[in-house]
């Protein structure tokens, strides 16, 4: 994706779109301006932009005609609709032609330019091929010729263009986004939508308005109608990262859309009908999660349709040769380090590492080599400043307790995972995040440790008895055994 992405704003009214247009360049895009749908199209025929946002009411053409023909041409081609007069025809209208998102006016600045963001990186994985195999110069490959993975790419063309569902499993970073982006560009449906839903990164209460949406009134600040993932998704495929960290309640409901194709709006009664492939991804152990009562048996069956296990980086560092290749040339011109190359005694010495943050970490400590090395070779000095730098943040103790990802990682790996996401756009709660999983981890071991003696626990911590009760709750750990409770749907 270019450095500056390019912006299509297509609004009649001069006032709203010199603002919009000030509060876009400002953020780092290239505005081009039309007062009306036939000035947007013919620029998008001269110009290839990567989001289109219009006005839905115009003179002339409409938002929803606007829409129409450019998806004639460049299905990918992500529109953000704006309009000051809501109906829900016109919202569904919008979303059956490809509308990526749909914004009632007034709206904040800050939120035209969050769905912006987001607009350019789903952009951005449907477009951007990703290839497999050797290292090669696209933007985004899987790289690797170890047997592992030659068994990964077997499994990949086996499922790739077969309407079946695809879980997709494997450590944090080890690349499971780029397998669900080839699968999605190599099936039947890749001339239509993908949606892609980081699920750890939306708050828990709205991860089913998310993806199921809702309708006005449903609660409190819901004043509109809004279409769910899944039916932005009708007739495409979604993407739903880190699906072992659902809650059960949704489990449900995402149960039902596989069993029976359909969806039911939060607060609403009516059944929609959906055709959506469904990729899903998760570092959790399912099978583990399902004996505790964490994830239910039925769903996992349910996305188990077809399985691809991706290697930790440890278990295939024949690849790493190839991998730090692949990055040099990624990440050279970017980084201004263009003539960097390691000699054989360094790369010896990243295929000894142990990489708990797996191909990720790999990937950031090529990244940062560069910088240090500012076009000249890197030597094994620069790439061990880089991993003493990295062993410091490690001597914080993995994760042990019950945590919401259920896995025992490095912390470092797991701010890497945060702040990745951040950087593509995914999430803006970093803090909030770690804080979370510090509190989860803190008072789990501490009921752990106590035999569920609450206020034994709470006096270890420092906190009153009502507190820790509090934190069990929001956390849902059993007092006593400090693990997840096991919640039965009704």
């Amino acid at each position: 994706m270019r450095k500056n992405p390019k912006v299509l704003l297509v609004e009649d009214d001069e006032s709203l779109a010199a603002s919009l247009q000030r509060a876009l360049e400002v953020t780092g895009y290239s505005v081009q301006m039309a007062e009306r749908v036939e000035q947007g199209l013919a620029s998008a025929e001269q110009e290839d932009f990567d989001v289109v946002v219009t006005d839905l009411q115009m003179p002339g053409q409409s938002g929803l005609e606007l829409i129409e023909i450019l998806h004639t041409t460049n299905p990918h081609l992500p529109v953000i609709l704006m309009t000051a007069h809501h109906t829900a025809g016109a919202a569904i209208a919008a979303t059956k032609l490809g509308a990526y998102e749909y914004l009632l006016k007034p709206f904040g600045t800050a939120e035209l330019l969050s769905l912006i963001d987001k607009a350019v990186t789903t952009r951005r994985l449907m477009s951007e091929p990703v290839e497999v195999g050797e290292a090669t110069t696209a933007e985004d490959a899987i790289v690797g010729e170890s047997r592992a993975m030659v068994e990964v790419y077997k499994a990949i063309g086996l499922v790739a263009a077969r309407p079946v569902s695809v879980l997709i499993r494997g450590e944090t970073g080890t690349g499971k986004e780029l397998v669900a982006r080839y699968l999605y560009q190599h099936g039947e449906r890749a001339d239509r939508a993908l949606v892609v839903v980081n699920c750890p990164a939306i708050p828990e209460n709205l991860l089913e308005s998310e993806l199921f949406g809702h309708e006005a009134g449903a609660f409190t600040g819901a004043t509109a109608r809004r279409l769910g993932r899944f039916e932005q998704a009708n007739q495409g495929t979604i993407f739903l990262d880190e699906i072992g960290d659902i809650s059960p309640s949704t489990q449900v409901k995402l149960l039902r859309v596989l069993q029976d194709k359909v969806v039911q709006r939060v607060g609403g009664k009516e059944d929609i009908q959906v055709d959506v492939r469904v990729i899903a991804a998760t570092h959790r152990d399912l099978e583990r999660a399902v004996d505790e009562g964490q994830f239910r048996g039925d769903l996992y069956y349910r996305l188990n349709d077809a399985v691809i296990r991706l290697p930790a980086l440890r278990e295939r560092k024949e690849d790493i040769p190839g991998l730090v290749n692949f990055f040099l040339k990624k990440h050279a011109a970017e980084l201004g380090a263009i003539g960097s190359t390691l000699d054989p005694a360094t790369e010896k010495h990243l295929q000894e590492q142990t990489w708990p943050g797996n191909v990720r970490e790999l990937r950031n400590a090529v990244r940062k080599a560069l910088l240090l090395a500012h076009g000249r070779a890197i030597d094994l000095a620069i790439i061990q400043k880089v991993l003493d730098e990295t062993k410091i943040y490690r001597r914080v103790p993995a994760r042990t307790g019950p945590t919401s990802s259920g896995a025992d990682e490095p912390l470092a790996s797991y701010v890497s995972e945060l702040l990745d996401g951040a950087e593509r756009g995914e999430r803006q709660d970093v803090a909030a995040a770690l804080t979370e999983w510090a509190e989860r981890q803190v008072y789990g071991q501490a009921i752990l440790l106590a035999e569920g003696d609450q206020t034994k626990a709470g006096k270890w911590l420092g906190v009153s008895r009502p507190t820790m009760r509090e934190k069990l709750s929001r956390y849902n750990l059993r007092p006593a055994t400090g693990q997840v409770r096991e919640e039965q749907s009704k």
